[in-house]
């Protein structure tokens, strides 16, 4: 690499995973572009919960305390059934005591939109598609081609999604994500009137969820067993007032304040089967394009975020496509890949259809749940007590690459 010049970075996705790595290379003094296929930063209108884990991610980038600030979650919360019976009760503080920070549930676009400003103008790019020319190795750069022509670059960062075509490029034989089995529906309305608590309802075959946003919004998500590829005749609304219209408050009222064209339906996929790395050559793979999960523990956005801290520390003094990127895969692929199995066991007992299965289920839960919240809390460890592996070098700290001491 000519080190006479800013080391050069293309970032492949614009979403979440993508974003943080650009503004963190480009807080490190590198040269940064972001290529998002799509014709503006508009994500899919749904919520995100940032865990403590993400949080102090993004507090090395000077942006934890902005996201903090936007918790509603101040009270209790739980899993119930759908008759409304609480099986667990947890608890904000309790959170925040054992992981040092509250969960914190906000919009996509407001996640996106505070990382997307702490980039300078030009950075983004969108309307522009982007394909894997050249993966580069220690002695020639990456290129990437767009429809304004090729790119080179010292490092790639795939943040593509779950259909990652630069996966495909870097690992053809690999077979990519396996659907899990049950499909994902997503809403955002109006708060209801009446005041409700934050909770997720398991039933037979299906889960739902609803939460607080600091707007006054709700972001409500659920999902249910059934083959992939399925939609409802009549629309995602009314598949909706089947599924759930008869469980507990909020849940009708939620589903009868949708937008029919609001309520968004997903087929869940995970990466049963590991990448060899998350790395090749000058590319490294973050978020769903190395490492889909199933929703179930809510960690899917927490870890690309974590993805592109650690991609960015590894990266501080430039990259040695050899040394520098196979330690971004040692650092990442076993902790995430344990989140994914970890995810895929939790959501094994969520979307359990058997009568006498969910009994059980309920009645376990309901037993630990005697020992206080604490209990429950304790599945999040190793999880949402994760620390970055630096310092913070928060915006206008970092002007020069490679000053900070690793923790």
């Amino acid at each position: 690499m000519d080190r006479t010049r800013a080391p050069r970075a293309v970032v492949v996705g614009g979403g979440i995973g993508g974003l943080t790595a650009a503004v963190a290379l480009h807080q490190q003094g590198w040269d940064t572009t972001v290529l998002e296929r799509a014709a503006a930063l508009t994500p899919v209108g749904a919520g995100i919960g940032l865990a403590p884990n993400s949080q102090r991610a993004l507090d090395v980038i000077g942006l934890g305390e902005r996201v903090r600030s936007l918790s509603a979650w101040q009270g209790d919360g739980g899993l119930r059934t759908p008759k409304g019976r609480w099986l667990n009760r947890t608890d904000s503080a309790a959170t925040t005591e054992r992981f040092g920070g509250p969960l914190v549930l906000l919009h996509r676009a407001t996640l996106v939109d505070l990382l997307a400003s702490a980039l300078p103008d030009g950075a983004v790019r969108t309307g522009a598609g982007a394909t894997l020319a050249d993966a580069g190795d220690d002695r020639r750069p990456a290129v990437v081609t767009t429809p304004g022509g090729d790119l080179e670059a010292d490092l790639v960062v795939a943040a593509d999604g779950i259909n990652s075509a630069v996966r495909r490029a870097l690992f053809p034989d690999h077979p990519g994500p396996r659907y899990s089995g049950f499909t994902t529906w997503r809403v955002v309305v109006p708060a209801p009137d009446r005041p409700f608590a934050p909770h997720e309802t398991w039933g037979r075959g299906r889960i739902w969820g609803t939460q607080p946003l600091k707007d006054g919004r709700v972001y409500a998500y659920a999902a249910a067993v059934t083959p992939p590829g399925g939609r409802a005749p009549d629309g995602e609304k009314a598949e909706l007032l089947r599924r759930f219209g008869d469980w507990h408050e909020p849940v009708p009222g939620i589903i009868a304040a949708a937008e029919p064209a609001g309520v968004l339906r997903h087929d869940v996929h995970h990466m049963a089967e590991p990448l060899p790395a998350y790395h090749h050559g000058r590319v490294a793979l973050v978020g769903d394009a190395a490492h889909a999960m199933q929703p179930t523990l809510g960690q899917g956005g927490n870890q690309a975020i974590e993805d592109a801290i650690v991609l960015a520390h590894h990266a501080r003094r430039g990259v040695d496509a050899v040394h520098d990127l196979a330690a971004y895969t040692g650092d990442r692929l076993p902790r995430t890949m344990g989140i994914v199995r970890q995810a895929t066991r939790t959501g094994r007992m969520a979307m359990l259809s058997s009568p006498a299965a969910v009994a059980v289920r309920d009645t376990l839960v309901a037993a630990v749940s005697r020992f206080g919240p604490g209990l429950v809390l304790r599945s999040f460890d190793g999880i949402a007590d994760w620390r970055p592996p630096q310092h913070t070098y928060a915006a206008g700290a970092a002007a020069t690459a490679g000053t900070h001491t690793a923790t």
